[in-house]
C-alpha cells in the first residue's frame, strides 16, 4: 500500500541529487559527530561522499509531528505562529498535511539507505499524524520488515476538560531494514505483585514456582514435535513446543510436573525469573521529564532501551533530528560511535552541554557546521 499526495517526488531524485563533500570529515567517518545544518542535504552528502552508505545499524529520530507550533526554550516552551516573539526558538514545527508527509519521505529514503542489512529504524511520533507515517515506513522499508507499533506512555494522567479520552501516549514505529536485524532482547524486573500471582506453588525444597504447557497452537505434519512422548500425543490442534529428546532432558533434569491425569507441564522458579526478567511488551511507561534542558526532550531510560537492543558495541548509531542529544548521550554511555545531526542552534548548545556530562570532550568527536 501507497499513500498519494500532491508533491510526491519519485525517491531517485532524492539519491541522486547532487551534493557536497563536508569538509572537514574525510572519506570515512571514523569517529562520532554532531553536524549542523539541514539534515536531507547532510545525509545526501554522508552517502554520496564519506562511505557511509549501508554502514549505520540504529536510527532513531524525534521528528516534528506537525502540530503548527513553536517550541522555545524556556519556561513558555510552545507558542502559536502568531506569537513567536522569544530569541530562543528551539525549533518550528509548522510544516502540515503533504508537505510535511513528503519531507519525512524523504529522510526516510535517505535513512534507508544508510542503514545496514543489519539495521533497525525507530520513529518517534503521536497519534495524530502516525497513522500516515506507518504506511508511509511500509512503502519505504516493505511491510513485512515492520516490527513493533509502541505506546509510550509519555507523561501522568491529565484532567483536561475536553469531549475524549485523555492523552497520556505517543507511539513509536519499529522496522528493520531486512530480516536479519541485530537484536539483544530488552528484559525488566518482574514485580513483587506479578511473582505472587505467578508463582504460587512452592516446591518440596520451598522454592516459589509455576507450571506452564509444553505444547503449542498448530498442528505439525510429520513432524517430530506431534509423535507421542511417553506414550502421551499432544491435545488435538497442538503440538509439543520441542523435541521429545528435549522434553527427556527436562524431565530428568525435574523440570517436568506430571498432573495427576498424567498431563505434562513444565516447572517454572521464580528465583530464575528474577535473575532473567521479563520480556519487554509493546507498551513502555518511560514518561519524560517535567523540566526538561529541551521542549520534547525524550526519556533517557528509553533511548539506552533502544541502543541496547537494536545495536552492538561497535555500532554507528544515527539521529537525524537530534534536538537535545539524548540519544547520542545513550549510545556514548553504551560504547556506540554515533552521528546526530540538527540545524538549530539551541539543540546543539544543549547536545554539547549534555554530551559533556558524560565525558565525550575528553575522548574527542568531530563536530562542524554547515549552511542550513
Amino acid at each position: 500500500m501507497k499513500l498519494n499526495y500532491h508533491g510526491k517526488i519519485h525517491e531517485d531524485r532524492y539519491l541522486t541529487s547532487d551534493s557536497e563533500s563536508l569538509p572537514g570529515l574525510g572519506s570515512c567517518i571514523d569517529s562520532s559527530v554532531l553536524l549542523q545544518g539541514d539534515n536531507a542535504c547532510i545525509m545526501r552528502s554522508l552517502l554520496q561522499h564519506h562511505e557511509l552508505a549501508g554502514r549505520v545499524d540504529l536510527v532513531y529520530i524525534d521528528p516534528p509531528f506537525a502540530t503548527n507550533t513553536v517550541f522555545r526554550i524556556g519556561d513558555e516552551r510552545t507558542s502559536t505562529i502568531s506569537s513567536q516573539l522569544s530569541d530562543k526558538i528551539a525549533y518550528h514545527d509548522v510544516m502540515q498535511g503533504s508537505e510535511f508527509l513528503e519531507f519525512i519521505r524523504e529522510r526516510l529514503i535517505l535513512l534507508r539507505e544508510l542503514m545496514s542489512a543489519q539495521g533497525s529504524i525507530y520513529l518517534h511520533i503521536d497519534y495524530k499524524i502516525g497513522h500516515y507515517i506507518k504506511i508511509i515506513m511500509d512503502e519505504v522499508f516493505g511491510i513485512q520488515n515492520f516490527r513493533n507499533d509502541i505506546a509510550r506512555i509519555k507523561c501522568n494522567p491529565k484532567n483536561f476538560s475536553r469531549k475524549g479520552f485523555g492523552n497520556i501516549k505517543d507511539l513509536i514505529l519499529f522496522y528493520t531494514k531486512t530480516n536479519n536485524f541485530i537484536w539483544h532482547e530488552p528484559r525488566v524486573p518482574i514485580s513483587e505483585s506479578d511473582l505472587s500471582k505467578l508463582y504460587s506453588k512452592i516446591s518440596k525444597d520451598g522454592r516459589k514456582y509455576t507450571t506452564v504447557p509444553v505444547h503449542a497452537p498448530g498442528e505439525t505434519i510429520n513432524g517430530v514435535t506431534s509423535k507421542p512422548w511417553r506414550g502421551v500425543f499432544p491435545p488435538k490442534g497442538r503440538h509439543w513446543r520441542c523435541d521429545p529428546i528435549e522434553l527427556d532432558k527436562l524431565d530428568a533434569a525435574g523440570l517436568i510436573e506430571w498432573s495427576k491425569k498424567g498431563n505434562p507441564r513444565r516447572i517454572n522458579y521464580a528465583d530464575d525469573a528474577i535473575a532473567r526478567g521479563k520480556k519487554l511488551q509493546d507498551i513502555w511507561d518511560f514518561k519524560d521529564m517535567a523540566y526538561p534542558d529541551y521542549p520534547t526532550q525524550k526519556n533517557l531510560g528509553m533511548l539506552e532501551t533502544i541502543v541496547h537492543a537494536s545495536s552492538n558495541e561497535n555500532s554507528i548509531v544515527l539521529d537525524c533530528f537530534c534536538g537535545s542529544g539524548t540519544l547520542l548521550v545513550a549510545s556514548e554511555k553504551l560504547g556506540r560511535r554515533w552521528i546526530g545531526i540538527d540545524s538549530s542552534d539551541h539543540a546543539i548548545d544543549v547536545a554539547k552541554k549534555r554530551l559533556d556530562g558524560v565525558g565525550i570532550f575528553s575522548k574527542g568527536y568531530v563536530e562542524a557546521k554547515y549552511p542550513v
